[in-house]
């Protein structure tokens, strides 16, 4: 076997081990992106634990599973990176979207959310959601108010009972 086809395979390899690992990635289009920008968007990547990874689309599709829908499949055209998210992909949507408005250099393809196909329409409704963290603060904050108000309803009466008994012990 030549050398090249055995880093060819270990590409594929890793390629695939990716698509294993993050249930969640997106392929960009980086057309005219200069290099000073690519190092740019790779160090917020990376400072926010994502990976973004340029690869040939021959070995690229290779390394995809045969269940991944063959929309996904074709839009392994032209230039190609890959953005791949382990746990937070509205976090790595609205990284690229920002970045995409302030540099005009990225566009999505398509992408693979959470196992589920998102076309390229769909990215900016991905994009728009609220962070898990703020989800999450959200649910937590619904879910603690009732707790809130009744702990409040039952403190009242003692509350009026004691300024009650201020105002007669200021009347003797």
């Amino acid at each position: 076997m030549s050398e090249k086809r055995v880093l060819k395979e270990k590409l594929v390899e890793e390629i695939s081990g990716k698509f294993n690992e993050n249930h969640s990635f997106y392929l960009v289009d980086f057309m005219h992106m200069p290099v000073y920008q690519a190092v740019e968007l790779r160090r917020e990547m990376k400072k926010n634990d994502y990976q973004f990874k340029v690869v040939k689309n021959r070995l690229a599709l290779r390394a995809l599973k045969e269940d991944y829908p063959d929309d996904l499949k074709n839009r392994f055209r032209g230039p190609t990176a890959i953005a791949f998210s382990a746990d937070d992909p509205v976090g790595l949507a609205r990284l690229i979207k920002d970045f995409s408005a302030r540099h005009k250099v990225l566009t999505v393809k398509a992408g693979m959310v959470e196992g589920r196909y998102l076309p390229e329409e769909e990215f900016n409704t991905i994009a728009n959601l609220s962070s898990r963290e703020d989800l999450m603060a959200k649910v937590a904050y619904l879910m603690a108010y009732p707790l809130t108000k009744l702990l409040r309803t039952w403190q009242a009466p003692f509350h009026n009972l004691g300024s009650m008994l201020s105002q007669l012990k200021s009347k003797k």
